[in-house]
């Protein structure tokens, strides 16, 4: 028997060594296409934001970080910058507790919950152009939601949604969270469903109401989801330009302006190819910021 073992242990580990060899063998061209398409290219959007390329004629001469130093004294970076702090609170707020709310409301087992759940999460599937067009419509000052409010008796109430310096990227937001709302509403309601009854019904018998169980079991359990949540919900924040595109551009005094919006224009449009990579590369910089904390969580939860 003994020597039985010690024979089929070498013919174990070639055979591992074999499935080894054979899975990086397969992995190999995804590997390669990794490295090349997305951290290549972000190693040479961060060197092209150190050259002088400004025109259509390229140049790779090296000059240090004056993109960088022209791009944080531009004041349409400033008005980005606000902009995005701006959009990011809204955003990110509606999507969270609207989608908690939802997902809740769907927990409790209604009747035609498929419908609602499909109603909710349909507008996830509709690009963010199509977004931008029905939204663009709807907020004119002299149609769509205007006139609603016109036909209820709130003629003072007639705001410029889009056009408006004061909050106009405020009104972004509810054309952006009415698009990822659902799709937030799914992850909790995933979440929820994931609770065992059993702490529920404990918390039943302990005395607790609705609200406490909610407060002290339900909402601590589900913070691995909102913060995925948060995770997604800033990515988009940091990246969000075809619904901005769409509704009117950088609107007036750069109201509605956006990095993503203002990289593409500055690269594409002034042929800036160098600026436009420091843009770029600062919003790499900052989705790091979001994307390392929440791979870390997510090696401490494997680990665990």
């Amino acid at each position: 028997m003994a020597a039985l073992s010690s024979n089929t242990r070498p013919k174990r580990r070639r055979w591992l060594r074999s499935d080894m060899a054979l899975a990086v063998l397969v992995l190999l061209p995804s590997i390669i296409a990794v490295a090349i398409f997305i951290y290549g290219f972000i190693a040479w959007t961060f060197y092209i934001s150190t050259v002088d390329w400004k025109s259509v004629v390229v140049d790779y001469t090296f000059v240090g970080l004056k993109n960088w130093i022209r791009l944080f004294n531009d004041r349409r970076f400033h008005a980005d910058l606000r902009n995005l702090l701006f959009y990011a609170i809204g955003f990110m707020s509606q999507c969270i507790v609207i989608g908690f709310i939802l997902a809740s409301l769907l927990d409790q087992k209604i009747k035609g919950e498929a419908f609602f759940r499909t109603l909710f999460i349909f507008p996830f599937a509709v690009s963010g152009v199509v977004t931008g067009v029905a939204w663009r419509w709807l907020m004119q000052p002299t149609t769509g939601i205007n006139l609603l409010f016109a036909k209820v008796g709130m003629d003072w109430f007639q705001p410029t949604w889009f056009a408006s310096i004061e909050y106009g990227i405020w009104a972004v937001t509810i054309a952006a969270s009415w698009q990822f709302t659902g799709y937030v509403m799914a992850l909790y309601l995933a979440g929820l469903r994931g609770i065992p009854n059993e702490l529920r019904e404990a918390a039943a018998i302990d005395g607790a109401g609705a609200w406490a169980t909610y407060r002290f079991i339900i909402i601590p359990l589900l913070m691995p989801v909102t913060f995925t949540a948060l995770v997604l919900t800033g990515m988009n924040s940091i990246r969000v330009f075809d619904l901005v595109a769409t509704i009117g551009g950088s609107g007036a005094g750069n109201a509605i302006d956006t990095l993503a919006l203002n990289m593409f224009q500055t690269t594409f449009g002034a042929n800036r190819f160098a600026l436009g990579a420091a843009i770029g590369a600062f919003m790499l910089i900052l989705a790091i910021f979001l994307v390392v904390p929440y791979l870390m969580s997510m090696q401490q939860e494997t680990e665990r």
